[in-house]
């Protein structure tokens, strides 16, 4: 008897599933937090952004199918945000037998170092390297890449909007003083590696990079742009220590916006914007 075709998942609409909330060398190294990447479904258009180490394992331990990606979006050319790409584009493009699918990064990811293979580039419909204050169109919906970030890479955040929601993404980044007026939107997601920022003379001493967001940033950065909800995700170890959805019950006492941490494999429905 000749065996069945397994039955193709097909994922609810408007959502944002965290394939994993791990962020920076150490938990990407360890896997205390998976590392996948955001996995979206917007008006039935699937897309990955920053599919991280694990990423094709994490999509598929949930019952996504890669081959119904419309695109890969990378903000930069970190090995947490783009070392799947390869493996995400081989099966976006059924392992390299059909064109398809489209690849966003910015140029250094691309050029300098570039993070997809040749033969996988050559299978894309297209490449398109990033541009700061650039809009993009994908199917139903536009997104734009507001301002480049202060990181140690060409890095830049995701702003999506579709017909009833604007959706901002900061990754990874420095606190500067005008990030919050790029980033409006009735969700915001936030990369919080830090518990606390670190002062030049600690980076020094550590010899660790300071160019990410901490606990004090995101409060600011929530008071001021306003969401209906917040969720902090790419978390790093010291995050991890001091129990983030802790973390978010302050914040979110604090501010009185809706402040969630993030969980591995957690799906976020849009819909839960009409209610608050």
């Amino acid at each position: 008897m000749a065996e069945k075709e397994p039955k193709e998942t097909s994922s609810p609409t408007d959502t944002i599933t965290f394939l994993g909330t791990g962020g920076a060398r150490f938990m990407i190294i360890s896997q205390i937090l998976a590392s996948g990447g955001l996995w979206f479904n917007l008006g039935g258009t699937e897309f990955i952004v920053d599919p991280g180490p694990g990423s094709i394992v994490q999509a598929t331990k949930r019952k996504f199918n890669p081959e119904h990606l419309s695109a890969v979006i990378v903000s930069h050319r970190h090995l947490d945000h783009a070392h799947d790409v390869n493996i995400m584009a081989e099966a976006m493009t059924r392992g390299g037998f059909r064109q398809h699918g489209r690849l966003f990064a910015p140029h250094d990811a691309l050029d300098t170092e570039p993070i997809i293979l040749n033969y996988l580039r050559n299978r894309l419909e297209s490449v398109e390297a990033f541009e700061a204050g650039k809009s993009y169109t994908l199917d139903n919906f536009t997104f734009s890449t507001p301002v480049r970030h202060i990181h140690g890479v060409e890095n830049y955040g995701l702003v999506f909007k579709t017909e009833k929601y604007t959706i901002a993404y900061i990754t990874d980044t420095r606190y500067f003083d005008d990030l919050p007026k790029y980033y409006q939107g009735d969700l915001l997601l936030l990369n919080v590696v830090f518990l606390k920022p670190f002062t030049a003379a600690e980076a020094e001493a550590s010899n660790m990079p300071i160019d990410h967001l901490s606990v004090p940033d995101v409060e600011r950065l929530v008071k001021e742009i306003k969401p209906k909800v917040a969720i902090m995700t790419h978390f790093g170890m010291g995050m991890w220590r001091a129990k983030p959805w802790l973390i978010a019950e302050q914040l979110t006492e604090k501010t009185g916006i809706k402040v969630i941490a993030a969980r591995d494999g957690m799906k976020f429905h849009l819909s839960e914007l009409d209610e608050s």
